[in-house]
């Protein structure tokens, strides 16, 4: 038998025994004489055999006596085995484990510290071979698959494994061992029990030998393990022997060091544990069970050490808030009592830990906080803590929770703010009624967060207030933020709103489809349940109703739509009827509850059959009843009633519309005739007419036999009554012109008469602008219908005030109707626009006269008007408008606030759709928006520069930034507004754009005309890149900075001025500068997609790169410029000295201990750099001081006065600055150099570096977004 193929249980018959160790004693005595004769201090290995027979426990027993017998000392044992360790790792591990464990071994003489260490390493290498005998490598194999087929085919034989018994034979022997007088041997043991998850042996040592230090070396050895950062089952294994034997050593009859150990385990594991989030979670739930199970007095101590961690550096505080979360459960028993959050608990001082940890001054604290608070409110609310009592713990200071949770809701960081809307959701019974204002708003604005994972956030954290509060407020919110979302740009969003609409409102709404009126009911609102008709009544608002509609119609596709909704809105209006007929009050005076009669007119065409002809017939006759009458002296009166019965019969047609398939054949021609008769009339509101022709369209299309018997109807009646709209217009403008021509040869009329005429005379008027409203809704309705006779009417009534020459014989031409009848006025330009859209000859004609109107009218009406009739030509008649764009844009800067919303949301579309490019001056007259007067413009510039923009086109704001600089401060000399070779070449038409510059110019150097630019400014930097902000500092510092010092802008005007003081603000702003942080921070949220290890580390990586790239460009361009622009503003005592010197030191502020490398050639120049660095903060500081003393004085100086004073101040410091020292010319210094960046090839000269200006001037962008 070969010997590798020999089995331990063949060595443990008596004859093979007997024969194997007589051949064993002869090896060893060979090696004995062999190292007795030699001088040679190595000894060779004993042959496997040998060492497989020694690794036997009846061999080993016998061992020593034939030792003995065969006249060999036992030491001569030891340097054999110890050199077999390398040879053979495993069964010399074992041989060596059976000697020290047999009977009668001399345990001194075999062990030492060299070949125990010795034995150690040879136990770590036989389980590492044995791993990779397990686990063979893939690559050997997949490198020669011929081998792998040997490999198939012939399976070597594997050698017994030894390990299995290795391993209890090492636990035993540790409990021997005097491992206390050689603590290396020690320490070694444990490290490579520690390795091989052999606990057991950690065990045995603890237990043989349990003292301070034996227990110090096993914490050690077991702490990396413990905070591993992934799951693993010797972490799992680590924390169970802390947890069981460990931990049960510090109990009270324990040596003092040992209890102390004990005591801090918990606490080095925290300070130790990593700052990752999972691997940091993993270590709490490490701690906690430590900690279950040590002595109460003991917990608290250590409660004790993470309130005070939650006060130190930011790693610390991040742990502690994740430690005292997990401590709640541990510290407040199941069962609480009024004690249990008393103000010396430590419950109560863990959750105001996380309270006060939620306004911390690191993002990713704040965050983290918010997150756990709103499971410690949840743990809380399980243990049965009233919710006063969760007021009071949750309150800091003047401080409660809504105005902390308002607070985060707008914080800087993402994490923060969806932490805090997910804590809103859980703490909104702690909130209470009523909800502040201020808390709902920022959630509002919070459903507009460029964030996706906010905006769900937001969506399902104002839904869950206004689950549980419906009051007015909250609805109006809700409504203004949630419905708006289904245009979002996120498919699940989209759906998560219509599902949130449905429940919280048409769900809500279908409550009143079975209630009846009760006898005693006398108020409307008792007999609905709370809210709804406030539901109701907010949902038809103009800014919600279109989104409403998008809401409805999506619902009803994916039918969705119960016909119980449809029930439930005629319920509601028979009974508001019925109570108020039942209070005898006259029914022309009752009006249906705001909002019913607009939803059921959305729902009814997805349930036609729930809507009852019955129903609609009886109301129909009552409103069509109530129209007819007075209706002229309701107009005239302006009575609101009749304006609302006007809205109510609109949706009822609609209604009408929707289920005209399921009317009756007689009823429907009823109808049809009664439509065209009320159209005829020419008396309607204006807002009845276009749901009489879409009525009226409908029913004779749905109701005809065949399509082209439809078509035919419909064009007779509208031919009909475009004839009859002409004769009326016609007749008013002729009569009036009659009336004009004629009025100087009468006696003007008085008394009852002129009364009379002038009812008659505003009577024609009113037909006349009916008329004129109904021809364009009927144009639109059928486009084939002949207007040409409509057509010289309208020229008449829009040219009416032009001095242009007319006709003698044409009606009307000597009237001016802007000032006669200016509603007819702006309804004709309307009709016109109309007849535009169906007619592109007519549109090349008219599209100059409309833009010209909407230069000079001064109708903020008529504007408005054109304003939208303009958009849709630009979708019909893109080509032909183009070159109007730079007119179109000045409405942006209209002095009426609907006029400059329309314009802003219009254009906004037009962008969205690629209609309109963001090119020229579209762009640069949309900035101003940012900072407009109405709020509400000011949120929209927000969302749009903030959201869409930026993903639309994201190089944008990099490419005019300096353009908008010059344009935004008026200038016009170099770089600075357009000229007439950019505005040929621009499609988008740019002539008199230099005075619309002006118009949309914010120029001053007051302190509110700079805040407004700086807001600009820093708006356009938040949507830039860190490499945009590179290269932009780099652009200011070439363009305006250089420009500036080489004459190309001249700072002896304001304007220019203005220019240098603005870049300088702007390279000193927070926005500028760039971190390697901030390429985290810009996708630390939106857990959508992507591997978020690996782009954490491209960020990371980049933002090390741009920082490094940015200290370049500081020292090779900025600096050098500083220098000469310095020189010139002190050579010129120009008080924007104080401003560049401003920037310097927030520029040098992140390189405080750099300043000696950046200026490493001329060390005059950085002494006196720092001198008058530190000269103007002390007489910055001394003005401040000085300005706060005068104060409460109540002499304030006039604005005169204080330039006065500021200059002069500006004037001392800089004299007192280079009094003694000045600074000297540029050609007489050195260029600053860096040798780890510049190189051999760095600066040289003496002048700044003109091609590196000229490379950066001429920059080219980074990429069009025309082509995107």
């Amino acid at each position: 038998m070969d010997a590798d193929e020999m089995d331990v249980d063949d060595i443990d018959s008596p004859a093979s025994a007997s024969g194997s160790l007589s051949a064993f004693l002869s090896e060893l005595a060979a090696i004995h004489r062999r190292s007795s004769s030699s001088s040679s201090a190595t000894f060779p290995p004993l042959s496997l055999p040998s060492l497989t027979l020694l690794s036997s426990a009846a061999v080993s027993a016998s061992l020593f006596p034939r030792l003995a017998a065969a006249g060999l000392p036992s030491s001569s044992l030891l340097a054999p085995l110890t050199s077999s360790f390398s040879a053979h790792p495993a069964p010399a591990a074992a041989a060596y484990l059976r000697l020290l464990l047999a009977p009668a071994s001399p345990f001194l003489s075999l062990f030492s510290p060299l070949p125990f260490l010795s034995f150690l390493l040879a136990l770590r290498k036989a389980v590492s071979s044995t791993a990779d005998t397990q686990n063979p490598n893939s690559s050997s194999s997949h490198g020669n698959p011929r081998k792998r087929k040997n490999q198939r085919q012939q399976a070597a034989p594997r050698p017994p494994s030894f390990l299995p018994e290795a391993l209890p034979l090492l636990a035993d022997a540790a409990g021997r061992l005097p491992l206390g007088e050689h603590p290396d041997a020690r320490r070694s043991l444990i490290d490579t029990a520690t390795e091989l998850t052999a606990f057991n042996v950690l065990a045995a040592i603890l237990g043989s030998n349990c003292n301070t230090d034996a227990l110090q070396d096993v914490i050690r050895a077991l702490v990396p393990v413990v905070l591993l950062g992934a799951k693993s089952a010797a972490r799992a294994a680590a924390v169970e022997f802390l947890v069981r034997k460990v931990v049960p050593l510090g109990g009270e009859e324990g040596e003092e060091g040992v209890r102390k150990l004990v005591e801090y385990l918990p606490r080095l594991l925290g300070m130790k544990a990593p700052e990752k989030t999972e691997a940091r979670v993993l270590a709490v739930e490490a701690i906690v069970e430590v900690v279950q199970v040590m002595q109460p007095h003991e917990r608290e101590g250590f409660t004790a050490f993470v309130v005070t961690m939650a006060k130190g550096k930011a790693k610390g505080r991040l742990f502690a808030v994740d430690m005292v979360l997990e401590m709640l459960p541990v510290l407040l028993p199941s069962e609480m009592d009024d004690s249990s959050l008393g103000e010396d608990s430590w419950g109560l001082k863990c959750v105001r830990v996380l309270v006060e940890r939620c306004s911390d001054t690191i993002g990713g604290v704040r965050a983290r906080a918010l997150t756990n608070a709103a499971q410690a409110l949840d743990f809380l609310s399980e243990r049965g803590v009233e919710v006063a009592r969760l007021q009071e713990v949750m309150t800091i200071g003047n401080m409660d929770l809504g105005e902390l949770l308002r607070r985060r809701c707008i914080d800087d960081k993402a994490a923060a703010r969806k932490a805090a809307l997910v804590l809103i959701t859980k703490a909104i019974g702690l909130i209470g009624r009523p909800v502040d204002e201020s808390l709902l708003s920022a959630m509002g604005a919070a459903c507009s967060d460029p964030l996706v994972s906010i905006r769900k956030a937001a969506l399902a954290a104002i839904s869950e207030v206004f689950r549980k509060f419906p009051d007015e407020r909250v609805t109006k919110e809700w409504l203004q933020a949630v419905p708006s979302l289904v245009i979002d740009s996120e498919t699940s969003i989209q759906e998560e709103c219509e599902n949130l609409f449905l429940e919280l409102v048409l769900n809500r709404v279908c409550r009143a489809a079975n209630l009846n009126l009760d006898d005693d009911s006398i108020n409307l609102e008792e007999v609905f349940p709370e809210g709804t008709l406030d539901l109701l009544k907010s949902i038809c608002d103009g800014e919600v109703a279109p989104c409403i509609k998008r809401i409805c119609a999506s619902l009803g596709k994916k039918k969705k739509l119960r016909p119980l909704l449809a029930t439930s809105l005629q319920n509601i209006v028979t009974i508001s009827e019925s109570l108020w007929l039942r209070s005898s009050k006259p029914i022309e005076k009752w009006t249906a509850p705001a909002g019913a009669w607009w939803l059921l007119s959305e729902v009814s065409s997805f349930a036609p059959k729930s809507v009852n002809w019955k129903f609609l017939s009886h109301h129909w006759k009552l409103l069509d009843n109530v129209g007819q009458e007075d209706t002229g002296k309701a107009s005239s009166e302006g009575d609101p009633t009749s304006a609302l019965w006007a809205l109510d019969r609109v949706s009822l047609l609609q209604t009408i519309s929707n289920v005209s398939m399921e009317l009756p054949v007689e009823p429907a021609a009823e109808l049809a005739h009664s439509l065209l008769t009320r159209i005829e009339n020419f008396d309607m509101n204006l807002s009845e007419v276009d749901a009489h022709v879409k009525s009226l369209k409908t029913l004779c299309k749905r109701k005809a036999k065949t399509a082209k018997e439809g078509e035919e109807l419909i064009m007779k009646w509208v031919q009909q009554l475009i004839n009859k709209a002409v004769a009326s217009l016609d007749s008013y403008i002729k009569g009036t012109s009659q009336d004009s021509r004629g009025c100087s040869f009468f006696t003007p009329p008085t008394g009852k008469l002129k009364g009379r005429k002038g009812t008659s005379t505003s009577k024609a008027m009113s037909e006349a602008v009916i008329s004129v409203f109904t021809i364009g809704s009927l144009i639109l309705a059928c486009p084939d219908a002949s207007v040409q006779g409509i057509i010289p009417l309208l020229h008449t009534i829009i040219t009416s005030g032009n001095s242009e020459p007319r006709p003698k014989n044409l009606a009307g031409g000597d009237v001016s109707f802007k000032e006669l009848a200016p509603s007819l006025y702006i309804q004709s330009w309307d009709t016109m626009a109309k007849l535009c859209l169906v007619d592109d000859k007519l549109a090349k004609r008219y599209i100059p006269l409309f833009v010209q109107e909407l230069e000079r009218s001064d109708l903020a009406t008529l504007r408005n008007n054109i304003m939208i009739a303009m958009a849709d030509f630009y979708v019909r008649y893109t080509a032909l408008v183009d070159c109007y764009m730079s007119k179109i844009t000045k409405s942006l800067h209209d002095p009426c606030e609907v006029v400059r919303r329309q314009t802003f949301v219009l254009l906004a579309k037009l962008l969205q759709r690629d209609y309109v490019k963001w090119r020229g001056v579209v762009f640069l007259r949309f900035l101003p928006s940012l900072v407009d007067e109405s709020e509400k413009i000011r949120h929209l510039a927000d969302y749009l520069f903030g959201s869409i923009l930026k993903a639309k086109a994201p190089l944008l704001a990099y490419n005019s930034f300096i353009e908008a600089i010059y344009v935004l401060n008026d200038y016009t000399g170099h770089g600075g507004g357009f000229s007439e070779s950019q505005g040929s070449q621009s499609s988008q038409g740019s002539q008199g754009s230099v005075r619309g510059s002006t118009l949309f110019a914010i120029g001053g150097n007051d302190e509110r005309s700079r805040s407004k630019r700086m807001h600009i400014y820093v708006s356009l930097l938040k949507q830039m890149a860190p490499e945009h902000l590179l290269a932009t500092s780099a652009k200011l510092c070439a363009e305006i900075l250089a420009g500036v010092c080489d004459g190309l802008l001249s700072v002896d005007y304001a304007a220019g001025r203005a220019v240098l003081q603005d870049a300088l603000q702007i390279l000193a702003c927070k926005e500028m500068r760039i971190h390697p942080s901030i390429c985290t921070d810009n996708s630390e949220m939106d857990d959508e997609g992507g591997d978020g290890r690996t782009a954490s580390a491209l960020n990371a990586a980049k933002g090390r790169v741009v920082t490094q790239v940015a200290k370049k460009n500081l020292i090779q361009i900025a600096i050098p410029i500083f220098i000469e622009l310095k020189r010139l503003l002190e050579s010129k005592n120009s008080p924007l000295t104080g401003c560049l010197m401003e920037c310097l030191r927030a520029l040098l502020k992140d390189y405080k201990n750099e300043i000696d490398e950046i200026l490493v050639a001329d060390k005059q120049l950085q002494r006196e750099l720092l001198y008058d660095m530190h000269k103007f903060e002390a007489g910055k500081g001394k003005s401040s001081k000085e300005a706060a003393e005068a104060g409460p004085s109540g002499s304030s100086p006039g604005p005169g006065q204080g330039d006065v004073a500021a200059k002069a101040t500006v004037r001392s410091v800089l004299k007192e600055m280079n009094r003694n020292v000045p600074t000297p010319p540029l050609h007489t210094m050195s260029v600053p150099k860096v040798k780890s960046v510049l190189g051999p090839g760095g600066l040289s000269a003496s002048r700044r570096p003109a091609a590196v200006l000229e490379s950066v001037r001429r920059l080219e962008p980074f990429g069009s977004d025309d082509e995107n």
